[in-house]
This record gives C-alpha cells, structure tokens and sequence, in this order.
C-alpha cells in the first residue's frame, strides 16, 4: 500500500503522480474502514482527502503552520503526519484524539475542537513571525458553516491589515457562498496574482498619484470602476473588499487545481483566501446521501452504513424533542433557536412542525442568546437549545442581555457532564460553575427522563431565565414511581436514613441510588436526595440533614471549583452548621476523550470509588 510509505510528515513529497493517485483511494478505503469500527467524524473527513493532500505537498510541515478549524476533518492529515496506527484507538480513553492536538504531534500547530476560531489563531501566528522575523507559511482551514461565526468574520476583519502572507482556505462543502464560475474566474485569479500584474498595478496607481491636483480623483475613479466589474465577474468581492485577495473556487476533488492555486496564493503578499468546493462524505455513497448522519458516526456496517449497534432505548435528546413538541402544541408562544444542531439537539421534528417559530441562527451562540432575550422582551418564551460546552461561547450575553434584565429565556442544556469522546473540548463539566455564577439564574437536572419532561414544562411556565442541564446518552428509567411536583429550589427525598447524606444532582442520582446499596452491605444505611436545583440548592434541606447525619456527600457532574458541592460547603461555613462535607465532583482539569464510565473511574467518580472515598472519610 503507497499509505504504508507514510511515515512521517513530508514522505507524501516522494510519492509520483501515480502513487498520489493511489494514495487518496487508499486513505478514502481507511478511513471508511476505520471508522466503521471505531466510530468518528467520517463525512467531513472524505470531503477534503484531497484538499489535505494538496496542503501537505504545497507547505513544508511542522515548519509551515496548517490550523484546522473545529478540528474534525484533520484525520488525512493526521495519516500524512505518520499517525496511520494510532486509529485503532482513535477517541479512546489513552488513545488518539479526533482532533489535532500539539501534544500528538508537532505538526498540529494549533489545539482546535470549536468552532470560527481558525482564523484569529492563524493571524496571530502570521502576525508574531512578522515580529520575531521568522520566516514561515500560515494556512487556516475553515468551513463555509464555521464562516457564519462571528469570531470568523472578527478575525476576517483584523486579517486585512496584515502586508505579508496570511493565507486561509475555505472548505466550502455546501456552496453557500457562491457558484463556480468556470474559465473566465480562473483566468481573473491566475492574472491577478501574476508578479507581472501587481507590479504594473502598483507603479500605475503611484505615477498616478504623483498628478498634481487630478492623481488621487483618477486613482479614486479607477477603483471604483474596478470595483464594479468585479462585483459583476467575481464571486469573492466579499473579501475583496475587506482587503482580502479571492482565490476561486477551485475543485476540491483536483489535486492538480489545488496544488496550483495554494503556490499562487503563497506568492500574495498580504491575506489571501482561496475557495476550494467540496463534497461531504466524497466516494462513500451512505456519507453521501446523509452527510448530516456521518457528521459524527458510531461503529456501522461499510455495506449499508447502517450503525452495527443500533439504540433500543430512547436518549435524552430524544425525549426532550418529544417534549418540545408538545410545549410548542400547547402554548403558541413557545419558540425554538438553534445554533446549527437542528439535528443534534432534538428540534427537527420541532423545526418541521413550526416552521415560523424555529430559528437557525447558524455558528453564533452569543448572537443566539441576545437574540433570544430581545424574543423574551417581546413577549414570547424562547427556548436555546445548545450544548453544554457550546453555550460557553454566550456567557457575556446570558450575564449581560439575559440575567441583568431577568427576561424569561429557556436554556436547554443537551451533553451537560462527560460526553465522552469528542474529550477537552466537548466535555460540558463547567456549565454549572458559570452559570451559578450569574445572579437571577435557575438551574436544574433531571434524575430520569420523566423528571426532564416535569422541568422543561416548570421552565416554560417560569419567570426569568432558566437552564435545564442533561447528559448525553441512553436516558435513566429508573425510579420512575419517584415524581414529587417541582417546586422552585425544592429537593426531592428518595431514601430516608441515617449518618451519611448523599445530596446528589442530575445524572448523578443514579450513582447515588447504587452508593447507597453498596453501603448498606457496609452496615450504613443512607439517605439520599435528589437535589434537582443546583441553584438555588435546597438550603432548608441542607439544614434538616445535618441535624441527622455526620457526613453530607455531594455528587454533580461538574468541575468542583464553583460547583453545586463548593456552594453547599461555604453555606455549611457560613452558616456554621456542624457537619462533614465531601464533595464528589470532576477534580479542576480538563477531561481527555474515552468511555464515559472509564473517564468516571479514572476520576474516582463511579459508584464503587465513591463508596469507597466515603468510607475512608468515615
């Protein structure tokens, strides 16, 4: 096989024209392969073999600079950095990530797994050589939907400033900014960016500057006039006139096309943005035809692309778009915003039914939530449903637009807790932390599927701002006899007992429920409460059982640094209440992809290490 020749970065320099023909089929084979039983980003993947390629035989890697947006799409070139056996436990706890990560290799010049951000590194890449007067290659990769970010357009903006090369390339897999124009647009780039062209541009705009009186007018004229035919041939005019040069588009599946326009846009003196069409999911007909399923895929069968382990019980993303639906039937003002994860986070159903009350604001979440507060202010009750470590990207407008003005905005929190394999950047371990820290926020988490349904319907009919937390995954069935009303701040009793309290919250009920029966064979018989509020937390019921027991133990799956257990325990100072406290939450880190029941072992957060820790405290 030519992708055995791979070993390191740069052996792809050696291949001939024949080989790196191969190559590509083989590397569509793998990762098809690869991922059928690994599970991963697959779609994105196969839509740029060749554009990767093409990068890693224009620039000179680790020299060069390749950041890759979000991150997702960076498996070809993880295997043109010499990482071929690292797939067998891609996304495994211990294993490689799915994302470029430095401390993978010195190739992967920049830790990505967000979204819009690609082009603010590279800048400050491209801006930093410049200062230290080093001499390398920039190239930000970034997608036609990670465009829409604010950030992307922020960085675009800053960008034009820069007079020496800073290039970033679009993957365009959707062509949401404009169609190929075919022969007469190459000809315009191919021109454009000839030594020949520039040079005659610029002594022509100095002489003419140097006409007493007329130069500058005619100079002023002649841009405009360009400006208007271009405006009328050139699909980038966008960029252009940001000051960002437009290569484009450019075939992303001709490996000769893209190797031609990269050394063109290497030759800019200044930012330069080149266009280059692909197709999600390229040369695998499942990928193909469900782009959106092969985003992010569990194991499948390659023949049909059917997962080989199919879900039998719903999760909690399918219960809540269930419950969406039927709030949004019940109260006409309920409305939907989505931060492009229609799919992911439920709303389709919702989106297809109510078409005039969803909204897809695309990439944007701090739009998305200032949005939905001037909904609120309005009169209507929105609902932004995002993931947990999405929402990071809205603090300042929950704080500023949101919670200052104490406008009823419902935050569905979808991955809230460990997710798993997506790792650091996907984790959702710190949303109670900065959301507790919000004055007139509420937040709650359900125990079980039936109580996420109670608390959605509490939180529409709330006044103010409100999150409601949940994990990802197969959606607890348990204790489904357990459904006291929700009441503002109110916990719920599950278990009566004695000396030790387990004071748990969301997902964590469950863990509890099985701690307790690990220490009733310790002879300890303990109570357990479903706290259901991390904010505000059940004070009246912190102070009961610390009449009654010597040890409170708190359990949240969330960072322990302002988290639900660090808030009771200044309270229990506070009020000096005379009682052992041990909180069991995700120690102060950033959490590596793998199983989620692994990653709880490893964090000591699993019911047999927290029977355990409670024991040796005792």
């Amino acid at each position: 096989m030519v992708l055995d020749k791979i070993k390191h970065e740069n052996d792809i320099k050696k291949l001939t024209p024949n080989e790196l023909l191969e190559l590509s089929d083989e590397i569509r084979d793998f990762l098809v392969e690869s991922i059928s039983k690994t599970g991963g980003h697959l779609a994105s993947n196969l839509g740029v073999i060749k554009l990767t390629m093409a990068l890693h035989l224009c620039f000179d890697l680790p020299k060069d600079k390749l950041i890759w947006d979000v991150g997702h799409q960076s498996y070809t070139h993880k295997l043109l950095t010499g990482r071929l056996e690292g797939f067998e436990n891609l996304r495994k706890y211990g294993g490689m990530s799915g994302f470029p990560k430095a401390k993978e290799s010195s190739c992967d010049s920049f830790d990505t797994g967000h979204s819009s951000t690609s082009i603010s590194a590279g800048l400050g890449y491209a801006q930093a050589r410049e200062l230290i007067g080093e001499d390398y290659y920039v190239v930000s990769i970034i997608g036609d939907g990670a465009l829409t970010g604010g950030e992307a357009f922020e960085a675009l903006n800053n960008a034009s400033r820069m007079k020496s090369n800073f290039i970033i390339v679009l993957n365009d897999n959707n062509m949401s900014i404009s169609e190929n124009v075919g022969g007469l647009n190459r000809y315009l780039s191919n021109f454009r960016t000839a030594d020949a062209y520039r040079d005659l541009k610029l002594n022509v705009m100095n002489s003419l500057n140097q006409i007493p009186k007329y130069g500058e007018k005619v100079v002023k004229s002649i841009r405009n006039a360009k400006s208007s035919i271009k405006q009328l041939f050139v699909p980038g005019m966008l960029f252009e006139e940001m000051g960002i040069i437009y290569l484009g588009p450019v075939d992303g599946n001709d490996l000769n096309a893209l190797r031609k326009v990269l050394e063109e846009a290497k030759r800019v003196d200044g930012p330069v943005l080149v266009h280059v069409l692909t197709k999600k999911g390229c040369g695998y007909p499942p990928a193909e035809r469900h782009p959106a399923r092969f985003h992010g895929t569990d194991p499948f069968e390659i023949e049909t692309g059917i997962p080989k382990n199919p879900r039998v019980k719903a999760n909690y993303t399918d219960v809540f778009a269930t419950v969406m639906m039927k709030m949004g039937q019940r109260n006409p003002n309920v409305v939907a915003i989505t931060a492009a994860m229609a799919d992911g986070t439920g709303l389709k159903r919702f989106s297809n039914v109510y078409k005039d009350r969803f909204f897809d604001v695309g990439i944007a979440e701090g739009h998305a939530v200032t949005f939905a507060a001037g909904l609120a202010k309005a009169g209507l009750i929105p609902v932004f449903v995002v993931y947990s470590s999405f929402l990071q990207r809205g603090y300042d407008q929950i704080l500023h637009d949101v919670c200052i003005q104490k406008l009823h905005v419902v935050f569905a929190i979808d991955r809230a807790g460990l997710v798993g394999s997506d790792g650091e950047t996907h984790q959702g371990i710190f949303d109670i932390s900065y959301l507790s820290s919000i004055p007139n926020m509420t937040v709650l988490a359900p125990k079980n599927k039936w109580e996420l349904s109670d608390m959605m319907k509490f939180a529409v009919g709330f006044e103010g701002p409100i999150a409601v937390r949940y994990p990802r995954g197969e959606a607890y069935d348990g204790l489904k006899e357990l459904r006291a009303p929700i009441e503002l701040g109110q916990s719920e009793l599950l278990i009566k007992g004695s000396r030790v309290a387990l004071f748990a919250l969301g997902s964590m009920v469950k863990t509890a429920m099985d701690v307790a029966e690990q220490l009733k064979k310790e002879g300890i018989h303990a109570t357990v409460v479903n706290a259901r509020f991390a904010v505000p937390f059940d004070s009246e019921a912190i102070k009961e059982l610390a009449g009654e027991h010597e040890l409170l133990v708190t359990l949240e799956e969330n960072v322990q640094s302002g988290g639900m257990g660090e808030h009771i325990a200044m309270f229990l100072a506070t009020e000096r209440i005379d009682m052992g406290i041990l909180s069991i939450a995700i120690p102060n880190q950033f959490v590596e992809h793998g199983n989620v029941e692994l990653l709880k072992q490893a964090l000591r957060m699993d019911a047999d290490s927290v029977t355990q820790r409670i024991m040796e405290v005792l």
